[in-house]
């Protein structure tokens, strides 16, 4: 069935291209090699990455095509879902009809293209949660149990999706002439957590601003002097997401209430081997039949942005305090793919604590599937 498929938009050779690199095994890297590697950015070494990421990249990329071929329920057929499809087929295209590359020519070539491939997969994550709104839609008495096999998929996904996006990233930022200071391509050799805690802080915080007009403070605790490697935009995104949910949660419990809003606290932790990052909120918590749920992609605790009025074009653009579910989920899987984590416990009642883990040690190689 999804040979057929791909037969219908791809030429003959290119389809069955796609299904030869879809078999093959893909190769994981770590923080730490990342950072040895981007010590130097010589024209050798950024040969080296281009030809890696030249054999990889279709790898990766035809992988997740065919799966978006052999969705459940129908889910593979919705255009949403048909049209991240032929984002990832058009890359593919791209990346095996470029020649060898031998040169810095070569080299540089390369690099604007795939420069493109992750322009064009920027709005992967909100057009895919169109196409599984529009299944909720035709299905709605489906459980989150049901989905479970959809849910797993998806995980597989955005994890793949993430370490796409960072391998190209890193790639171009090592051609950077005027790199900020400790960085090596995307990674911040001596990143702060509690500088990043607070810009996320701040960023959430001026989102219920305008949604709401007011927004609780956020109090952060920690050695304002600790330092770490690690990608800070990975973790910006993650903390982001913790408090923006902290922040709601507090605005509407307290919004009509004669009560000062507790303040949201975050308290980064230096350990031997994990950074870790507690977010805590006095939001009233979540039921505990609810918490399973709240790292599925097909659960919000708000309402839902997701209109069937929103169309492809347009999804990306919307931008609203509650976002469309996928914060959680997604932070928990860019947590793990450096070999971290993220667990959520609640107290109903009163409120909810993250733990955000984050591995001090970098040598955990991506969680490929």
């Amino acid at each position: 069935m999804a040979a057929k498929k791909i037969y219908d938009t791809l030429s003959k050779e290119l389809a069955e291209e796609v299904q030869k690199c879809g078999c093959m095994k893909q190769t994981g890297v770590s923080l730490r090699h990342m950072m040895n590697f981007g010590c130097t950015s010589s024209p050798r070494n950024l040969l080296i990455s281009a030809q890696f990421l030249h054999k990889e990249l279709p790898i990766r990329i035809a992988r997740r095509a065919i799966e978006l071929e052999n969705l459940p329920y129908g889910l593979s057929s919705k255009p949403a879902v048909l049209k991240v499809r032929d984002w990832y087929l058009d890359s593919f295209r791209d990346l095996r009809s470029y020649p060898e590359i031998k040169d810095k020519n070569d080299e540089l070539g390369f690099t604007k293209m795939v420069k493109m491939i992750k322009v064009r997969h920027n709005n992967v994550v909100p057009v895919m949660a169109l196409g599984i709104q529009q299944l909720k839609k035709e299905r709605p008495r489906f459980d989150y149990e049901d989905l479970r096999e959809i849910h797993q998929f998806l995980d597989r996904f955005y994890m793949s999706r993430i370490g796409i996006r960072m391998l190209i990233g890193q790639h171009v930022a090592l051609h950077d002439p005027n790199p900020p200071p400790n960085y090596l391509g995307y990674i911040h050799t001596k990143m702060s957590p509690l500088e990043v805690a607070r810009t996320a802080s701040e960023d959430a915080r001026g989102i219920c601003l305008r949604e709401y007009g007011s927004a609780p403070d956020v109090n952060i605790y920690g050695d304002p002097d600790f330092t770490f490697p690690y990608v800070p935009t990975h973790l910006h995104m993650m903390v982001f997401e913790l408090v923006k949910n902290s922040v709601r949660a507090v605005q509407e419990r307290f919004m009509d209430s004669d009560k000062v809003a507790p303040p949201i606290r975050i308290i980064v932790a230096d350990g031997l081997e994990d950074v870790t990052i507690k977010v805590s909120d006095e939001g009233g918590g979540i039921p505990r039949s609810g918490l399973p749920k709240i790292f599925t992609y097909l659960y919000s605790t708000a309402r839902n942005p997701l209109d069937e009025h929103f169309t492809t074009a347009d999804v990306a653009t919307a931008c609203t305090m509650a976002g469309y579910g996928y914060g959680i989920p997604i932070s928990r899987l860019y947590a793990r793919y450096f070999g971290g984590d993220l667990q959520i416990i609640s107290m109903e009642g009163y409120g909810t604590d993250a733990y955000l883990h984050l591995s001090r040690l970098g040598d955990s190689e991506e969680p490929l599937t």
